[in-house]
């Protein structure tokens, strides 16, 4: 079981990746939820190319991987389930839980200190909301939520197939939540009960400062709401909300090398949780 999950480990998370990418980003055409007024083929191919340049990164830089880390935790006894020695069904459920929480975390950590929410900031200055929003991070802030999840899988001693399913979740559901999608107001509101869903997280991609600073879960909804994070809706509604942040509006500034260099350009400005700024009214 171990080996097939290291040999197929890479191409079961790109198949799934690229299966949903290509089923929301037809569901966008089909059932838009909003507007775009910058035309995809202004966004996309610099969207697709960062992530493109993401993965080259990782594999070059980081070729263990999370899931490697979980192997060797596994085998050398490393980890907190290597010393409880639970049922492995409950390992895998308490890590997939633990490493979820560990991202809304983490999450919170890019948006808090200036230095980081540099590197974040290249997320939120898409001037669109759609899938491929779901997938624009600098290289480096990938490389450092890596090595995050390292330390998190191997502090656990997580199983590889609980890695495994939460890598491809994360994956899967950054895709699914970031899409321009329209979804019945009653599905919604149930769906949000299980899994973060487009309209949840579309607020967090607000302008405003005070929405900017909520609903940071990925994956699952219910860190938000139990920590006080959770903000149902935008202020300004999902057809008429400004998305992306107040820095970086020029649709030159939507382009792969802008994008690499954001962090270094201009001030961190007012959004880190940390700093007085704008009024979070």
């Amino acid at each position: 079981m171990t080996g097939t999950i290291v040999t197929h480990e890479p191409l079961i998370r790109l198949g799934t990746s690229v299966a949903v990418l290509l089923t929301m980003m037809l569901w966008e055409f089909a059932a838009p939820r909003r507007p775009q007024h910058y035309h995809r083929a202004q966004r996309w191919p610099h969207n697709l190319l960062l992530v493109a340049l993401d993965s080259a990164a990782v594999r070059l830089l980081v070729p263990l991987g999370a899931v490697g880390a979980a192997l060797v935790s596994g085998e050398r006894g490393w980890g907190l389930f290597n010393l409880l020695r639970l049922p492995s069904w409950l390992e895998i459920v308490l890590a997939v839980l633990v490493l979820d929480l560990v991202i809304y975390f983490q999450h919170r950590l890019f948006h808090a200190v200036p230095w980081l929410w540099r590197l974040h900031r290249v997320h939120h200055a898409d001037l669109e909301f759609d899938v491929t929003t779901g997938v624009r991070f600098h290289p480096l802030e990938i490389l450092l939520s890596m090595g995050i999840k390292l330390v998190a899988v191997v502090f656990l001693g997580a199983p590889a197939l609980a890695v495994l399913i939460f890598e491809v979740l994360l994956n899967v559901t950054s895709l699914f939540n970031h899409g321009n999608v329209r979804l019945p107001k009653w599905l919604d509101r149930r769906l949000r009960l299980l899994v973060v869903t487009p309209e949840m997280h579309r607020v967090h991609h607000s302008i405003i400062r005070r929405e900017i600073d909520s609903n940071f879960g990925f994956n699952l909804p219910w860190w938000d709401r139990l920590l006080g994070t959770y903000r149902p809706q935008p202020r300004e509604g999902h057809e008429t909300m400004t998305i992306g942040i107040e820095q970086f509006r020029t649709r030159r500034d939507l382009w792969l090398d802008r994008m690499l260099i954001q962090p270094l350009r201009g001030p961190a400005g007012s959004y880190p949780i940390n700093r007085d700024g704008e009024d979070k009214q």
